[in-house]
């Protein structure tokens, strides 16, 4: 699967455009549309299900050296107000601050980040290991491990210092009986 064949399919959720035009819109610093919103579209796609079927919320990542709880707020509720018409559940981040509360939320180290393609880097799968924001001419897509796994409908782990084996697998088994067909890789615990 391409960048553009992706895209194509994860752009037929109304959500996901409805999210990126205002992301755009607001001109957040560094903010994307990521994860499971964007790959389970392109599953429901592909496997003729609605194309919101199974999708639990939509991230929006955004880095703003602002790393006060009161700034994340106001965007919460620009975001909020902007997309209370949309029949989903928007959770904004700023990735300039996870530092501040994961390790406490999820008893694992979470190093500070520099950029929001850091966070995406993080991700516990591999499969969701992607972004898009709209520019003024289109679309930024970023996806290190490529889509192929999008496309095969597999969903595999992505080992890394916040990794959780317990995480990844109550994940794939959540996914696994939205989308019966999907492949689960099966994780190691990192020693």
């Amino acid at each position: 699967m391409t960048r553009d064949e992706f895209l194509a399919l994860a752009l037929q959720n109304p959500n996901n455009v409805a999210i990126t035009d205002v992301l755009f819109e607001l001109a957040l610093p560094d903010a994307w549309l990521v994860s499971g919103c964007l790959v389970q579209s392109a599953w429901n796609v592909l496997s003729g299900r609605a194309v919101d079927h199974g999708i639990a919320d939509y991230d929006v990542f955004y880095f703003d050296p602002d790393t006060s709880w009161e700034a994340e707020d106001a965007v919460i509720r620009a975001l909020q107000q902007r997309l209370a018409h949309l029949p989903a559940k928007v959770e904004a981040r700023n990735q300039a601050r996870v530092h501040l509360w994961y390790p406490a939320k999820h008893d694992l180290p979470y190093p500070p980040l520099t950029c929001s393609t850091e966070g995406i880097d993080r991700f516990l799968t591999r499969n969701t290991q992607i972004g898009i924001r709209r520019t003024g001419d289109g679309y930024d897509v970023y996806a290190p491990h490529g889509f192929d796994d999008v496309a095969g409908l597999i969903a595999r782990p992505n080992p890394g210092p916040n990794f959780s084996a317990a995480n990844y697998a109550a994940k794939a088994a959540r996914w696994k009986a939205l989308w019966p067909e999907l492949t689960v890789i099966a994780a190691m615990e990192e020693s």
